[in-house]
C-alpha cells in the first residue's frame, strides 16, 4: 500500500503538472471503488482551474475554485500525467482531462482507492477531520507521542501506527523507526520515557525524510508517477530482514506479528 512517501512522491510529481490549467472533462469509468466517487465530479469540475495539489496523510487533494478533489490511492492505486489521447488500460478507472490536452488518469487494479468531490472544508471531511498530526509538521514532536502514550498498555508499534496519534507511519516505517530509536516494538507504550519518544519523534522524521528523497519503498505495486519504482527499499536496516545481521553488528533480525503486522527488530539492541 501506498504510504506517506509514496504519496508525497505521487503529490510531487504530480503537481508541477496540473498547477494552474484548467479541467475539460471528467471520465468516470468506474463509479464504484472503495467509496462511490461523488456523482457530481463530472458536472462540477470541468471549467475550474487546479491551483494546488496537496497532502494530508495519505489522501491528495486537488485545489480547485470552488472545491477540492480529495483522492486515496488505496492499495494498488496510481495516479499518471498521460496524453489525452493515450489508449485506456484496464483498470483505469477516472480521468481529470486538461484543457492543454493532458489527463491525470487513475488506476486502481484492486478499487481500494477513493475519489470525493469536496465544496466544504476539507478538514471537517469525516475521513480526514480526526487525524492525528503530520509527522514532519511542527505539530509532532516527543512531548505529542509521550502525551498520547500516557497510560497505555498497548505496544508502542500500535500507537505509532495509529493515525489519531500520528498519520502517515505505515508498517515499513515503524518497524525502521523504532528501530532507529532502538526502543523495541513489543514496549508498551506508557513504558517509554520522554527522552527515548523525542528520539522517536527524530527518527520518524528521518526515516520519513529519506524515504521520500528515495521516491518511496517499491516491495509490491508501488510505482511513482514518472513510472519508477521508489528505492528507499534498499536502505532497510530491519523491515524485511529476518534472519540477516542487524546493521549494527548484534545478530540477526527477528520477525514477529505485533497488532497483526509483520514486524522486524533487533532483539538486541532494541530494548
Amino acid at each position: 500500500m501506498p504510504e506517506l512517501p509514496e504519496v508525497e512522491t505521487t503529490r510531487a510529481g504530480i503537481e508541477p503538472h496540473v498547477r494552474g490549467q484548467s479541467v475539460r472533462t471528467v471520465i468516470v469509468r468506474q463509479p464504484q471503488l472503495r467509496w462511490p466517487v461523488t456523482e457530481t465530479l463530472a458536472s462540477d469540475l470541468p471549467g475550474q482551474t487546479i491551483h494546488a495539489v496537496r497532502r494530508r496523510a495519505k489522501y491528495l487533494l486537488f485545489v480547485a475554485d470552488r472545491g477540492h478533489v480529495c483522492l486515496h490511492l488505496g492499495m494498488s492505486g496510481r495516479l499518471r500525467i498521460v496524453p489525452a489521447d493515450t489508449p485506456v488500460a484496464k483498470h483505469d478507472h477516472l480521468d481529470i482531462v486538461l484543457d492543454n490536452d493532458q489527463t491525470i488518469r487513475f488506476n486502481d487494479a484492486r478499487r481500494f482507492g477513493s475519489v470525493f468531490w469536496l465544496t466544504g472544508d476539507p478538514q471537517a471531511f469525516s475521513l480526514l477531520s480526526k487525524l492525528g498530526p503530520e509527522p514532519l509538521s511542527d505539530d509532532f514532536d516527543g512531548a505529542w507521542l509521550h502525551a498520547r502514550a500516557a497510560g497505555r498498555r498497548t505496544p508502542v508499534k500500535s500507537v505509532i501506527m495509529d493515525a489519531a496519534v500520528v498519520v502517515g507511519v505505515g508498517n515499513i516505517y515503524a518497524c525502521e523507526a523504532l528501530h532507529a530509536a532502538g526502543i523495541h516494538p513489543r514496549r508498551a507504550a506508557a513504558r517509554i520515557s520522554a527522552g527515548r519518544y523525542n528520539r522517536l519523534a527524530e527518527a520518524i522524521r528521518q526515516v520519513l525524510r529519506d524515504a521520500i528523497v528515495a521516491g518511496g519503498t517499491t516491495l509490491r505495486d508501488y510505482i511513482g508517477v514518472d513510472g519508477d519504482s521508489g528505492y528507499f527499499q534498499l536502505q532497510l536496516a530491519a523491515y524485511g530482514r529476518a534472519g540477516q545481521p542487524c546493521p549494527r553488528g548484534c545478530g540477526p533480525i527477528r520477525r514477529e506479528i505485533v497488532g497483526q503486522r509483520s514486524t522486524f527488530f533487533c532483539p538486541v539492541c532494541q530494548r
